[in-house]
């Protein structure tokens, strides 16, 4: 940012540049709020999370013990303090609304699952993400508001990481690459809702019988026997213990298959955590995850970041409270000169070349059935 001001031939304090993102953080709290409560809104709300190193001082500030969160950072720090340790492995997390489209982060001091419960306090809906028990624990104590569902991409990458049994892998591989080429014709043709929910019971469900039977049946092979401590094992353990989270999407169309778009938000956090290294502070980790929403919200909606963030700014400072004009989609219709069309046609590319690629992928595995067979 100092570069930025240095080309009109102002060099900005250290000092004067924080003051800066601190008001304007401030600012944009009251919205952030809002975009929360329009996001707990969704009837599914992705999740993940990614570490972050946090600094602290050697002299701990004074913490809200009343407030779960200040309570779960006084008890870290002062662990990290009794330990001598130089930070503290913090978490940013990100949740993904899959029918709304806002991206928002929050920033603990851990993987404690107090973060997430105090975010889905009021959800009522069901969280995809991995099979972190913290889901479950919250799904749990929901008094039936919230379900969980896995991502299967986490299942999948269990057995595309086993080195044993490779003929058994290959057959668990090739289920899962059936199941995403599925995906991807009800896709093309545009299916959702009911639709979509017949063509996976119709198509998809055989294919989660024969990985069912497979599980149910695998105990009473005598030819191979499958370790305890194997990988394979591990991966086998994986489905059958969370079956029924990763099955769920069959049933409710609004569904992914898997957790992938909102694991990709966890590059975002990368790509920043490579020029600033760390958070300085809880209030710096506060401001970060708060600046991250407002910028991925207007990405994810193709809108041109420094305009919506600039004038996002510039209203919530001259008093504007009405806070429903500045979600990032209806924004876009008062500033159509602002929306990136070109982002667009990349994600219409992106899924063409997908579309090839499985085709490609399709077509070398009927040539290799047919090579297998002579």
């Amino acid at each position: 940012m100092q570069n930025l001001f240095a080309g009109s031939g102002w060099t900005p304090s250290r000092s004067l540049l924080l003051n800066i993102l601190t008001n304007c953080h401030i600012l944009i709290k009251s919205l952030l709020a809002y975009f929360k409560q329009t996001l707990l809104g969704d009837s599914v709300i992705a999740c993940d999370d990614t570490s972050l190193k946090l600094l602290y001082p050697k002299v701990l500030p004074e913490f809200d013990l009343q407030d779960p969160k200040q309570k779960r950072a006084a008890e870290v720090y002062n662990a990290a303090l009794s330990a001598k340790k130089p930070s503290i492995n913090a978490k940013m997390w990100a949740y993904r609304g899959v029918n709304v489209k806002l991206n928002l982060f929050d920033f603990t001091v851990s993987r404690h699952r107090d973060g997430p419960e105090l975010f889905f306090a009021d959800f009522q809906g069901t969280i995809l993400g991995d099979c972190w028990h913290g889901f479950d624990a919250i799904a749990t104590n929901s008094a039936g508001n919230i379900v969980r569902a896995a991502c299967n991409a986490h299942a999948r990458r269990k057995f595309e990481e086993a080195t044993d049994y490779p003929a058994d892998r290959k057959k668990w591989m090739d289920w899962y690459w059936l199941l995403y080429d599925l995906e991807s014709e009800a896709k093309e043709q545009g299916l959702t809702g009911e639709a979509l929910v017949a063509f996976r019971h119709a198509r998809e469900q055989p294919v989660w019988e024969l990985m069912r039977h497979e599980l149910d049946t695998i105990e009473t092979r005598t030819e191979q026997v499958v370790l305890p401590k194997s990988e394979l094992r591990q991966a086998l353990n994986y489905m059958r213990n969370h079956w029924q989270e990763l099955t769920r999407y069959l049933s409710d169309a609004q569904l992914p298959l898997d957790n992938n778009e909102c694991e990709q938000l966890m590059r975002e956090v990368s790509i920043g955590r490579k020029n600033w290294l760390f958070a300085g502070s809880l209030a710096g980790g506060e401001r970060n995850a708060g600046f991250l929403s407002l910028v991925s919200s207007a990405h994810r909606n193709n809108i041109d970041v420094w305009a919506y963030v600039n004038d996002v700014l510039r209203r919530l400072l001259a008093g504007e409270t009405n806070y429903e004009p500045l979600l990032p989609w209806n924004w876009a219709q008062q500033h159509p000169e602002s929306i990136r069309t070109y982002r667009q046609q990349e994600r219409s590319d992106r899924d063409i070349r997908q579309r090839d690629k499985r085709a490609k992928r399709r077509a070398n595995q009927k040539r290799q059935a047919r090579l297998d067979r002579r």
